[in-house]
Parts: structure tokens; sequence; C-alpha cells
């Protein structure tokens, strides 16, 4: 069936068609679920392993450098792989990769691993970060062919969902292994978790509609009525040289600073400070605080799929904006917060504002201005660019928290934390910086100034 002339109103879809779609997203989600189920163990069991290998914050912030980097040169090259191959191949080798990383460290950690820990773990976790980059390319790929451009919003709030049931995955399921068993199982737990998948994506991911006995349709982004061969010389005019992509991909650096900054550091920022333990036995709190990211990721990426696509026409800068402020406000109140009630009600609420406008740019706006024949590059683009700066968070945050303390005080046999204020101070800035970078692109959409 040959694609409608562009439109900018979403395609009224059969029953059928909608029951066949839900087939396709769900499977993926949960497999981008579960392969973030084995990439944040690691923030689990940081603490742990660093005690039990006498590797200091510096040193562990080097190991999670080491893979986030790798991350996102992977996802930045392989974006424009995912475009070319397909996002099902994507996703079925990077999450068998995946599942294979989690199986190798814990069986090695199983067999009583010891020497040369920081190299060692160094290049496992960045060779799990190798695979898990084919993640977020292959589900926006995906859905790029199954998703108008005036429900992108929704997805946005979908894939904020995805994100954040695979940190509740980690962190909550993480926390009660650590309690009940060997440390050791928080990998080669999500190591069969994801295997499963892998056996149900090969059953019912298809690349597009007509891949799954339905009609494509012309999907409204930037890719409409474009005709042209998907080359790299296509990718390269479509997302590496697009100033509205370039612009997202700079407030993406900074969302990956702030969501990083939080994620990699809030067990032990609750364990230091306010004496959350995650493991040794179950903790009430530190399960409030896992469960909050969760709920706070659901709630802020529907948040932002509703206002982008009710209020702001699809448009997706206004919405970040306005995320982006209240990330700062949501971090002075982490960073101060008085109890261990209000510091892991706090570690929710921000997490609502960092994964909603997470959610919506790498999920909705790398689809709408990279178009559905480069939706995996812009993805790429956005995710690789937010994980270089996730990096930073690693020896650089590492590298504060050891000599400032979390208060302004070194950490001493003698002094208590009483906040996290030097924490939240190193990370306000990057919110400050992201918002402003969306308030240049306030009105832009993939036919306003938003494509070549």
């Amino acid at each position: 069936m040959s694609a409608a002339a562009p439109t900018d109103a979403p395609r009224e879809h059969h029953p059928l068609f909608r029951r066949r779609r839900f087939a396709n997203w769900l499977p993926l989600g949960l497999t981008y679920a579960t392969m973030y189920m084995g990439r944040y163990n690691f923030n689990v069991v940081k603490g742990d392993l660093g005690s039990m290998f006498h590797l200091d914050k510096v040193e562990m912030g080097w190991i999670f450098t080491a893979g986030t980097w790798t991350y996102a040169l992977a996802v930045i090259f392989n974006g424009p792989l995912a475009d070319r191959l397909g996002g099902r191949k994507g996703i079925l080798f990077g999450a068998a990769g995946a599942a294979l990383m989690n199986l190798v460290l814990g069986l090695l950690f199983l067999n009583g691993w010891q020497t040369k820990m920081l190299l060692g773990l160094s290049l496992m976790y960045s060779a799990n970060m190798y695979f898990q980059s084919f993640g977020a390319l292959s589900v926006v790929k995906v859905n790029a062919a199954w998703f108008h451009v005036r429900e992108r919003g929704i997805f946005g709030a979908v894939f904020g969902i995805m994100i954040s049931s695979g940190y509740w995955l980690a962190m909550t399921l993480g926390g009660w292994i650590l309690a009940h068993y060997a440390w050791y199982m928080v990998f080669l737990v999500p190591s069969a978790a994801i295997l499963v998948m892998v056996v149900i994506d090969s059953l019912l991911v298809r690349d597009r509609p007509s891949h799954a006995g339905h009609d494509d349709f012309d999907t409204g982004d930037a890719s409409s009525g474009d005709e042209t061969p998907v080359n790299m010389a296509y990718l390269f005019k479509r997302v590496f040289t697009n100033p509205v992509i370039l612009t997202i991909a700079a407030a993406e650096f900074c969302t990956g600073f702030v969501r990083q900054g939080v994620l990699l550091y809030f067990v032990e920022y609750l364990k230091e400070v306010h004496h959350v333990m995650p493991s040794k036995s179950w903790s009430t709190m530190f399960y409030f605080a896992s469960t909050g990211i969760t709920v706070g990721g659901i709630l802020g990426g529907f948040l932002c799929g509703f206002m982008s696509d009710k209020l702001f026409q699809s448009r997706r800068a206004p919405v970040a904006v306005i995320m982006y402020a209240c990330q700062v406000l949501a971090l002075i109140g982490l960073g101060l917060a008085p109890s261990k009630l209000m510091a892991s009600i706090m570690i929710g609420v921000t997490c609502m504002f960092i994964f909603g406008v997470h959610g919506m740019l790498t999920g909705a706006a790398s689809m709408d201005f990279g178009g559905r024949k480069a939706a995996a590059s812009a993805a790429g683009l956005l995710d690789g660019i937010q994980y270089i700066a996730a990096g930073l968070t690693g020896f650089g945050l590492g590298y504060i928290l050891k000599h400032y303390g979390w208060d302004g005080t070194p950490a001493s046999p003698t002094h208590q934390p009483q906040n996290g204020i030097v924490w939240v101070a190193s990370i306000i800035p990057f919110s400050i910086i992201g918002g402003l970078l969306m308030s240049r692109l306030w009105n832009a959409t993939p036919r306003k100034g938003g494509s070549h």
C-alpha cells in the first residue's frame, strides 16, 4: 500500500491493529526493562563491591565511567547500523549479548574471582554496556513505524515506563536479592530474565506493520514523503547536521549528568547520610525509595506525554523547559531532606522530572526529528551524548564526594554528614543549562524548523 500524503492528524487505527501494536511494543518494553536490570545491578552492588575488594569511590567511579563511555560511543555508531538492519535484529543481538555478559560476571564471582578487579570489572562492564547500547535504539526504531507523531507523546510516556520498570527491577529486586541470597545473584537473575525475553521477542516483535499483516501508514514525522534511500549520507544529513537534533543532544548531555548523578549515588547517599541500608536485611526505606523511582518515572512520563500532545500540540521543548526547572527545585529538596523518609520521597519526586524529560526527548523527539527512517540514528546520538555526560559522574562526582563529602566536610570516622548539599549543588547547573537550551526550540516541530 502506498503512503498517503503527509498529514498532521493521527490515523484512526483498527482495533486489530492496536492489539497487534500492543503485542509488538509490550515485549520490547519488557526486554528493555530486563536489560536495565542487567545494567543497573552495578549501581545496587557498587558499594558492596567496593568494600569487598577495597576500591574507593573514585575507583568504582572509573569502572562506571568505562562502561558508560563505551555505551556512549557504541550507541552513536550503532544507531546507523540499527537504521539499516532494523530494530528487531538489534534488540535480539543486544539482549542476547547483555544476558551473556551478566551470566559470565555472575559465574566469575561464584567461582571466587578476586584478582585485578579494577581492570577486570571495567572490561566486563564495558562489554555489557556495548550490548546494552542496542536497547533504546531498537525500541525507538521499531516503534517509529508503528506510532504517528501525534501519538508519540504517549509513547514517550511508555518509554519512560520501560526505563522506570527496569530501575525498579534493578534496585528493588536487586536489594531483595542482596538481603536474601549471595550477592553475585544480582548478575545471574537478570541474565535469565533477559534470555526469556529474547525468545519472546523472536516470536512477536516485527519491524513494521506490514511485517505483521497490517498496512504501513504515514507517521507524519520528518520522513513523511521522503523516499531517499537510507545510506550514511542520508543519515548524516538528517541527523548529524540537523541543528534541532544537535540542540536536543546538548540538552540530553545535561540530562545525562543529572540522571546518573542521582541514580549512581542515591544508594550511598541514603546509606551514609540517612543510614538506609539496601542489604543485610530488607530495608523498608530503601524499598520505598527505589519504588519511588519507578512510580515517579511513570508519573513523569505520562505528565510529559499528556502536556506535550494535549497542551502544546506535540511540541516537546516547552514541556522539557518546565521539567528542567522542576528538577532544580526537587534536587534542592533532596539534598536538604531532614529525614530518611523525606529523602526517600524526594528521590522519587526528583526522578519524576528527570525520567519524564529523558523519555520524551530520547523516546519521542528522536522519532519526530529523525523520522521513521533515521529514528535509531537520532536516538543513538541523543542517548550517546547523554551517556558521555553520565560517565563524568563516575569519577567526577566520585572525586568531589571523596574530597568534599556530602555536606562540604570530607568523610571521617568522627563526622556524620548532615545533608547532601554538595552532591546536589554539583548537579543543579546541568538542569539549568538543559532548560535554557530547550527554550531555544520552544516552537520547533518536525514540520516547523525541525527538519532540513
